[in-house]
C-alpha cells in the first residue's frame, strides 16, 4: 500500500512524468529554512554561487535534516520502493527582476546514471508562481528515450552547458507546477522541462533534491558518492557520504569539495569546462 501517494496520484506520476503539489512542511517551517539561507547569504555578501549551490546537503545539518524529511522519503518510496539514496540536491534561486532562463530539457542527459529510475523533489522555499518563472513540464515525455540535447553555453541560459532539446517543443500542451513555500512537486528524470526568467520583485528559492534506488549505477565515472537515506544499500554502486551534524564542518567542506569537483568532471565531460561555472550547473 502506499505511504504517502494515493493511487491516482502514483498513477499520475507513471502516465505524465509529474505530481504536485505535495506539502511536506509548514509555511512557517519552510520560511524558517529560508531565513537560514538568507542569513548565511548575508555573511558572505552574496547568493550562494558556484558549488555551494551543489550538494549542499553535505555543508549544512538542516539541508541534510531537509533530504532526509520523511514525507518526502515516503512519497519517493511510493514511486522507487524502499532503498533510497540521495544522490544530489541543489539550490535553484532566481533572483528577482532577472532575464536568466531554462531552455526545455531532460536532467538524464549528462548526469551518467545507469537507468532513469531517478526522481527530483523539488521544494519551494519562496512560492514559485508565473509571475517569478515556476517550472513548466511537458506532460508524458518522461515516456520518450534519451532526447538530443545541443549545448548554447548561452549567458543567460542557467543550465551547466546552456543545453536544449534538439527537436521542437509544443509549449501550448506545457503544464505549470506552482507551489506554495512548503510544498513540493516530484517529476521524472526524463520529463522535459524548462522556466521563464523572474519578472516578480522578490526571489524565488527552491531546493532539487533528486533520488535514486540503490541499484542505480553511475557509468561515466567511477566512484561517485551518495547519501543513504532509507533502506539498505546491497548493491555499493555509490561511496556512502556521511552526515553532518554542525554546519561548515571543515572535514565536510573539503569533503564537498572533493565530491564537487568530481560531479563537474562528469556533467561537463566532453567539453572543455571542468568546473561549476558561476554556479550555472546548479541554478534551474
Amino acid at each position: 500500500m502506499p505511504k504517502v501517494r494515493t493511487q491516482i496520484q502514483i498513477e499520475q506520476y507513471r502516465r505524465d512524468g509529474y505530481v504536485h503539489p505535495i506539502r511536506i512542511m509548514s509555511v512557517d517551517q519552510a520560511d524558517e529554512l529560508r531565513a537560514r539561507l538568507e542569513d548565511f547569504e548575508r555573511t558572505t555578501g552574496a547568493p550562494l554561487k558556484g558549488d555551494l549551490r551543489h550538494k549542499t546537503h553535505l555543508l549544512f545539518s538542516w539541508l541534510s535534516d531537509l533530504v532526509h524529511n520523511e514525507m518526502i522519503l515516503d512519497a519517493v518510496e511510493d514511486l522507487h520502493g524502499p532503498d533510497l539514496f540521495c544522490w544530489s540536491s541543489s539550490f535553484f534561486t532566481k533572483e528577482a527582476q532577472n532575464p536568466a532562463f531554462v531552455s526545455w530539457h531532460q536532467d538524464s542527459t549528462y548526469w551518467g546514471l545507469s537507468k532513469p529510475d531517478v526522481v527530483t523533489a523539488w521544494v519551494a522555499l519562496s512560492p514559485s508562481n508565473r509571475a517569478n518563472g515556476a517550472m513548466e513540464v511537458i506532460p508524458g515525455t518522461h515516456h520518450l528515450d534519451q532526447i538530443p540535447h545541443r549545448d548554447t553555453f548561452a549567458q543567460e541560459n542557467l543550465l551547466s552547458r546552456g543545453q536544449e532539446v534538439a527537436v521542437d517543443v509544443d509549449s501550448s500542451k506545457a503544464v505549470m507546477l506552482e507551489l506554495q513555500p512548503g510544498e513540493m512537486s516530484l517529476h521524472h528524470v526524463r520529463l522535459v522541462h524548462g522556466s521563464a526568467p523572474n519578472l516578480s520583485t522578490d526571489r524565488r528559492i527552491g531546493f532539487a533534491i533528486r533520488y535514486i534506488p540503490t541499484h542505480v549505477q553511475q557509468i561515466a565515472d567511477d566512484g561517485d558518492w551518495a547519501t543513504l537515506v532509507r533502506g539498505t544499500d546491497r548493491f555499493r554502486h555509490f561511496r556512502h557520504e556521511p552526515r553532518p551534524t554542525t554546519d561548515l564542518d571543515p572535514q565536510f567542506v573539503s569533503l564537498h569539495k572533493d565530491i564537487a569537483e568530481r560531479n563537474a568532471r562528469i556533467l561537463y565531460r566532453g567539453t572543455a569546462v571542468q568546473t561549476f561555472n558561476d554556479g550555472k550547473a546548479s541554478r534551474q
